[in-house]
């Protein structure tokens, strides 16, 4: 669930509380949490609606100055059904302490290591995640599209994958592109040093 740079500051100052999103299913659920750029949202009730289900507290609640407001952005999708999702932000998104945490430990290396050796193990392209974060330490700030030309991989497979990686904290989305996280250089470093 993704939200703009607007409803985000709203968020942060707590005037948005509710959204309604348009799902063939929800990519969120109850007692869940959400991380997004201003902190880690925790899901307090997801819920397929009807459109007169909507009221106009909710509607506000969402950023929206009308019901009529929701009902045209939410009829966009045909096939889809109408959810509320209710929600409270918790606090800072803990992978930007996590990726902070340069000094590895031996055993936080090796834990590390085996982390990104299970995802290449399930993936179906092989293993990739060692190839992504030395082309993201070689071309910060690139585009995901030119990052998926550079490592062969299909770029929605890169953006999914690489959110993977920055929950272990070793890399962080930047304004365009990525770059490693200071945990992700060390990281990269004791490899080389092998």
């Amino acid at each position: 669930m993704l939200f703009n740079a607007e409803t985000l500051e709203q968020i942060a100052s707590g005037r948005v509380t509710v959204a309604f999103r348009c799902w063939r299913r929800p990519t969120v659920k109850t007692g869940g949490t959400l991380h997004t750029p201003i902190g880690l949202l925790a899901i307090d009730k997801v819920e397929s609606i009807s459109r007169s289900d909507v009221r106009l507290h909710d509607a506000r609640k969402a950023g929206f100055a009308s019901v009529e407001d929701v009902c045209r952005e939410c009829g966009r999708r045909s096939g889809a059904r109408l959810y509320r999702i209710k929600f409270h932000l918790v606090g800072d998104d803990p992978r930007i302490a996590l990726r902070k945490q340069w000094r590895l430990s031996a055993a936080d290396a090796d834990a590390l290591v085996l982390r990104l050796k299970r995802l290449d193990a399930r993936s179906a392209c092989g293993p990739w995640t060692r190839a992504v974060l030395l082309a993201i330490r070689d071309h910060p700030d690139t585009r995901s599209a030119q990052l998926a030309q550079l490592t062969g991989f299909e770029k929605e497979w890169l953006k999914t994958n690489v959110r993977k990686l920055k929950n272990l904290g070793l890399t962080e989305s930047l304004e365009v592109g990525y770059q490693i996280a200071p945990r992700g250089e060390s990281l990269l470093a004791r490899w080389e040093a092998q």
